[in-house]
């Protein structure tokens, strides 16, 4: 016996689906979708979470300098002449990061493997394209996901029945987030 679904779809459809699926659920929080696609995206989704909850803490904070353009009240960038030639002002400044030790990076490459790019678009009209920005999905898995289950030993999802689609009778399912 197999140890997955196939889905009637061939591997590499079945992969771009199985992704999007999940990127969807754990961007979003829940999605609607048939019961074997539910099951398949549950192993997926819960293994990605079981990942980040493992390697929460496994970073260290690091100072490092750094050099930012200075600013004036506009927020336009101040600029100076120096030998006939306008040069942006630019000044030190110390910055906490995080470093990820060897092991949360892996497993932040396995997550990003997996997730499709994210882009959060603003719900008023004006400037809907200008002010779009993308999505760190192991980022927010990190720092959202891992402390909400970190004393939960796993089943992080809920499957719950809605209906049958009408079309071809195929139960559909509300695949969520606990």
């Amino acid at each position: 016996m197999a140890g997955y679904r196939k889905l009637s779809r061939t591997s590499a459809q079945r992969k771009a689906l199985l992704r999007s699926q999940v990127t969807a659920l754990l961007y979003h929080g829940k999605i609607v979708t048939t019961e074997a696609k539910a099951k398949e995206v549950r192993k997926i989704a819960e293994g990605l979470i079981a990942l980040a909850v493992k390697e929460a803490d496994n970073y260290e904070t690091v100072t490092v300098k750094a050099k930012v353009a200075r600013k004036d009240k506009d927020g336009k960038r101040v600029k100076e002449v120096v030998d006939g030639k306008k040069v942006t002002v630019y000044d030190e400044v110390e910055k906490e990061i995080k470093k990820d030790k060897p092991s949360r990076l892996h497993a932040r490459r396995q997550m990003a493997a997996v997730f499709y790019p994210v882009k959060e678009v603003p719900t008023e009209a004006k400037g809907r394209k200008a002010h779009t920005k993308m999505v760190d999905m192991p980022a927010k898995m990190f720092d959202e996901y891992a402390p909400k289950y970190a004393n939960r030993n796993g089943g992080y999802t809920r499957i719950v029945k809605i209906a049958q689609r009408p079309g071809d009778g195929a139960v559909k399912v509300l695949l969520e987030l606990v």
